[in-house]
């Protein structure tokens, strides 16, 4: 499993697509798809507000989804997960929060766990490769947008993140940025 999540991370951004248009409620509602029997075992409740369609990379932005739905379903508490999927329009941009009730985190590992190999727990007590939020933040920053993280610890955690929204330049045919 880590060398397919390191070969993943690497890939990010290595094919220059140009974005397109990508409804993320589709994004969201197949990723929910996949993950259906783990959220139904856990007994899980996923909302969501209506989500929007913003110019990205449609094999990468599921990537961004998918991870934050793994550790909201991984670091949970006792109860069964709640997971709150928003957004919100500003200042240009698409602010999504994707929030739970589980665990929670430190203030000080805020800027650690979007860092490779960064875990906060051991392997034993959560398994993990410890890449997943690397890859979210690669997708995210790639996209133009930036990821962060807000959380009570024993109370929960919301990760936001943003994307670009405006909608004045045209989605087709604009490259993504691609990191080196």
């Amino acid at each position: 499993r880590l060398i397919q999540d390191l070969l993943l991370l690497s890939r990010i951004g290595a094919k220059k697509r140009p974005f397109e248009p990508v409804d993320v409620e589709q994004v969201l509602l197949d990723v929910l798809r996949d993950h259906r029997h783990q959220i139904r075992e856990l007994g899980a409740v996923v909302q969501h507000s209506p989500l929007p369609v913003v110019c990205g990379d449609p094999a990468e932005l599921p990537l961004v989804f998918t991870h934050l739905l793994q550790n909201s379903l991984k670091f949970r508490s006792d109860g069964p997960p709640r997971i709150g999927i928003t957004a919100e329009r500003e200042d240009g941009w698409w602010r999504f929060a994707v929030a739970d009730n589980g665990i929670g985190i430190e203030p000080e590992y805020f800027d650690r766990i979007f860092v490779i190999f960064q875990r906060l727990h051991t392997r034993e007590r959560y398994a993990g490769t410890g890449v997943g939020l690397p890859i979210v933040k690669k997708v995210v920053e790639r996209h133009g947008g930036r990821c962060w993280v807000a959380s009570t610890p024993g109370a929960g955690t919301t990760f936001f993140f943003t994307l670009p929204g405006d909608r004045a330049r045209p989605c087709l045919g604009r490259s993504a940025r691609v990191e080196t």
